[in-house]
């Protein structure tokens, strides 16, 4: 039988040895000199047919595989490597968001956000909404508030997003036309934050609250919502991600998809969870249960997702003791039994489950309650975010069988080194040594995913793969790293968005691997990551992306000014050596 296609690089990076998960024999390295000069070695290659590997190996061996039909793509001094996924991200709340609204990333004071909204709000009606997001609350002096925001845009309805996504910012026009009161009541842990005399600040904590502010939003048309997320994909895709976990399957998310499939392929495969709302009842549960394996042709949804607590830059994630304001204390789930009862419920019908659980006592709380229903049989569960979790807690992952999905971005680009960081504030020394503690997992045998957590960290997967290897912004060489002892090999990084993601997502004898049989799902990258310093992986070109054997071509785009920098200047911390 004649291959549809062959791709030949001079390496073939299998991602085999030390790391994440269970670990089946690949079978042979097909380049067992893989760490040699590159342009010293013949080229290697991968042989797809229907959509599935079918040999590995040198070019001379796969040449009988050639047909007359068969595609043959050389990449020249190129390295193949399993696909890359991401294991958590927003793709379609999160590409709506960020193509509606204002970015505020990177403004450091309240100056630098009103400028960007005055900007923005330029022109456009009194009565129009001003959206943004990625606020940093660090740009206040203390509670963020809304107040600001009436000097400058009397009148006007403004909302912002805050850079974890599980608060708001709003104008005081915006509280009017949302209706908040501050005496609203909530079944999950949210709040319309009050001032002294009971008026509301503008500070909209948690999904419920946001829910009455995001309702009074212009409505986004279909044909708009499907170009935003379009564009976010394609980016996604030149960037090297052949497919990413997203974490949620809200409106309308089954409508962007749809459309999109109507008018072509997605350029990457979006696995979906649908989240199971904080004190929800069986009903829910069950009109949930009924979405399994609803999809296309490149999405489906499979899997549920919990939020189990907030943030802690918020005050609403749930640890063991008070945060310094006495915050920090409570599930988002107020009744803690149902959570149990849920993540039973989905258990007992083969649906595996992603919490999300941020204070160590969510973490405790989720792996107690896997603990008693042990794991569904199609995947395993997992636990999400994990920001601070004490020793007695690590070995429980690998024993429990309980994958950590970790999003190291968020320590290197969200903390500071020095702990004057809202996060590190809030939680104190102590706890804040505990942050994403990715090496320490390992170390204990666990399965680690790595995910980005789009729009939140940033979607582009060699960034986020250089910073968990520096515990820095990569782009940034003079920053001071975050618990730099948690840092990570390169090989151990991509191996937790290929293997470990394929495991979470129980499809470890489908994806994650270049061997025969398994779905031809590949990243083609100028050079071998393992072979570069992490400055020189961040802008690594990606040559191709392969999904179910069909090959995307990618143009070598010019490194962003930022990733330039990384590039240039190494930085003064080294990324840990492979061990022998």
């Amino acid at each position: 039988m004649h291959a549809d296609t062959i791709l030949l690089a001079r390496t073939v990076e299998l991602l085999t040895g030390p790391g994440p998960g269970p670990d089946p024999d690949p079978g042979p390295d097909p380049d067992p000199d893989a760490h040699d000069s590159a342009r010293d070695r013949p080229l290697h290659g991968v042989a797809v047919t229907a959509g599935r590997i079918t040999a590995v190996g040198p070019a001379e061996l796969l040449a009988p595989l050639r047909g007359p039909a068969t595609v043959v793509h050389e990449f020249p001094d190129a390295a193949i490597l399993p696909g890359l996924v991401d294991a958590h991200a927003h793709p379609v709340w999160g590409a709506i968001s960020t193509g509606s609204g204002v970015d505020l990333s990177g403004a450091v004071t309240l100056d630098d956000v009103l400028a960007r909204l005055v900007d923005a709000a330029s022109g456009r009606p009194a009565e129009e909404w001003i959206t943004g997001f990625d606020l940093d609350v660090n740009v206040f002096d203390g509670e963020p508030h809304g107040a600001f925001l009436a000097e400058h845009l009397p009148g006007r309805p403004v909302s912002l997003l805050t850079r974890d996504a599980h608060a708001l910012v709003v104008s005081p026009r915006a509280v009017e036309l949302s209706g908040l009161t501050g005496r609203e009541s909530f079944t999950d842990a949210s709040s319309v934050v009050v001032d002294g005399a009971g008026r509301p600040t503008g500070y909209v904590l948690e999904l419920q609250a946001m829910d009455l502010v995001f309702a009074h939003y212009p409505e986004v048309p279909l044909d708009t919502a499907a170009a935003h997320v379009r564009a976010q994909l394609e980016r996604f895709a030149r960037s090297g991600l052949t497919g990413l976990h997203a974490l949620d399957f809200g409106e309308p998310s089954e409508e962007v998809f749809r459309h999109l499939e109507e008018r072509g392929e997605l350029p990457l495969r979006v696995r979906c969870s649908p989240l199971v709302p904080a004190d929800s009842t069986p009903d829910v549960w069950r009109r949930i249960a009924g979405l399994q394996g609803l999809g296309g042709r490149r999405w489906h949804v499979d899997g549920v997702k919990f939020m189990l607590d907030g943030t802690a830059d918020n005050g609403t994630a749930w640890f063991e003791h008070p945060d310094v304001h006495g915050e920090n204390r409570e599930p988002l789930w107020r009744d803690t039994d149902a959570y149990r009862a849920a993540v039973r419920f989905f258990t007992e019908r083969g649906i595996p489950t992603a919490t999300h659980a941020i204070g160590d006592r969510a973490v405790r709380f989720a792996l107690d309650v896997f603990e008693e229903t042990g794991r569904a049989p199609r995947a395993p569960h997992r636990i999400e975010h994990l920001e601070s979790v004490p020793d007695d807690l690590l070995p429980r992952f690998a024993r429990l069988d309980v994958v950590a999905g970790l999003q190291p971005v968020h320590a290197t680009r969200q903390t500071r080194a020095d702990g004057t960081d809202n996060w590190s504030r809030r939680i104190g020394p102590e706890r804040a040594a505990r942050g994403w503690r990715t090496r320490d997992l390992l170390d204990h045998g666990a399965v680690v995913a790595l995910g980005s957590d789009w729009p939140i960290g940033p979607g582009d997967p060699r960034v986020g793969l250089a910073d968990c290897q520096l515990r820095r912004p990569v782009e940034e060489p003079d920053a001071a790293p975050v618990q730099p002892g948690q840092a990570v090999t390169a090989r151990e990084a991509y191996r937790a968005m290929t293997v470990a993601a394929a495991h979470a997502a129980g499809a470890d004898g489908e994806l994650g691997r270049i061997a025969p049989g398994f779905t031809a799902d590949l990243t083609v990258l100028a050079a071998n990551p393992l072979d570069l310093d992490p400055g020189a992986q961040a802008v690594n070109p990606v040559l191709a992306t392969v999904v179910g054997g069909a090959v995307q071509l990618h143009p070598r785009l010019a490194p962003t000014p930022a990733a330039a920098v990384a590039a240039a200047a190494p930085g003064t911390v080294t990324a840990p050596k492979e061990q022998p």
